[in-house]
């Protein structure tokens, strides 16, 4: 049986992480056994810079966690080594991890459960959805659409300007 202290540490550290996985928008579990220091300092700068937590967690505690926080359908997925990534966007966490573990190889590094707003995601959605090109490329194609077009009508305006001889000459006062 363990200490008071153990055991009320251990509940802070259930609480912690519950909120944290309340308040993330999306989430990865992510199994890293075959990864070395250098590939797992050179992800954990990747999360970094796109403002992803990245923590290695004990199996235990975080399904207490995740059972807290309504996500008890990824018990099955908390064996083995874990480690956790959540973000405030919600598939910024699923897009880096999917990359590395394309980079890594999935016998090395694989994905064990998603959960983006609260709903935990199938294999198959979690692939759809890293898939998808990102929130910046989808506002790219958009202004793209947005301004084809207006570009359209000037680069038409310019070539019926020049078939007519340039434009007239501005009237002297």
């Amino acid at each position: 049986m363990p200490s008071k202290a153990i055991l009320s540490e251990k509940q802070a550290i259930v609480e912690a992480l519950a909120e944290r996985i309340k308040n993330a928008q999306g989430g990865v579990l992510v199994d890293y056994r075959g990864i070395n220091v250098a590939q797992d300092t050179e992800l954990r700068r990747d999360l970094r810079a796109e403002n992803v937590e990245y923590t290695v967690v004990k199996n235990t505690l975080t399904r207490l966690a995740m059972d807290k926080a309504g996500l008890s359908g990824l018990d099955d997925q908390l064996n083995g080594t874990t480690s956790l990534a959540t973000s405030e966007d919600a598939l910024a966490p699923l897009y880096l991890i999917k990359k590395f573990s394309d980079k890594m190889g999935a016998d090395l590094f694989n994905i064990k459960g998603v959960f983006v707003e609260g709903k935990i995601l199938s294999e198959a959605e979690a692939a759809e959805l890293s898939d998808c090109p990102n929130k910046d490329a989808l506002y790219s194609r958009v202004l793209g659409t947005m301004l084809a077009p207006i570009t359209s009508l000037a680069v038409v305006l310019g070539q019926v300007l020049e078939q007519k001889g340039g434009a007239p000459a501005a009237e002297a006062e």
